[in-house]
């Protein structure tokens, strides 16, 4: 049964980060757009885990680039929302050890993802996308993207967290 309900809530979480990045793109002036995508990338690392959640960030994050008219970030969206999961859940398991505070702890590792994803766009655009130093122009905005994620995800997750909902039965 909890195998089942961890797919359920894979693919529930793969849809609610596809539809979250598409639904609401404010275009920003130079390329791409902004979204609440990050939002439900990193309430997922931190619901799933490694595995799931870094699966169903890649993949919805991906099929959005897709269904969007983006396909020549899918690849790169692929890997960069994977990473930002793996690593927003793995600095928060290390660092509630230390911490013991579940919003600080929260706080620091979706910074850190968030700087992966503005780190991650530049270096495709740059290299990938043989943009060079013109890739700078969409560090701006996706540092908007990162703060509506951090912040988005931080709401929501203690909102959850107050309702016990995220607590292991």
């Amino acid at each position: 049964m909890e195998k089942t309900k961890t797919i359920v809530l894979s693919a529930l979480f793969t849809a609610l980060i596809t539809l979250s990045t598409m639904v609401i793109q404010i275009p920003m002036p130079v390329s791409g757009y902004v979204n609440l995508g990050d939002v439900f990338v990193l309430i997922g690392a931190f619901v799933l885990g490694p595995i799931y959640g870094t699966i169903s960030a890649g993949i919805g994050s991906m099929l959005a680039d897709l269904l969007s008219g983006y396909a020549i970030f899918a690849p790169g969206t692929l890997v960069i929302k994977a990473l930002m999961a793996v690593t927003a859940y793995y600095i928060f398991k290390t660092l509630i050890k230390v911490f013991k505070n579940k919003f600080a702890s929260r706080l620091v590792a979706s910074i850190v993802a968030e700087l992966i994803m503005v780190i991650g766009y530049f270096l495709y655009s740059c290299l990938i996308m043989s943009e060079g130093l013109v890739a700078a122009t969409s560090i701006p905005g996706n540092l908007i993207q990162g703060a509506i994620g951090v912040f988005g995800a931080l709401a929501v997750v203690s909102v959850l967290d107050g309702t016990h909902v995220l607590e292991k039965k």
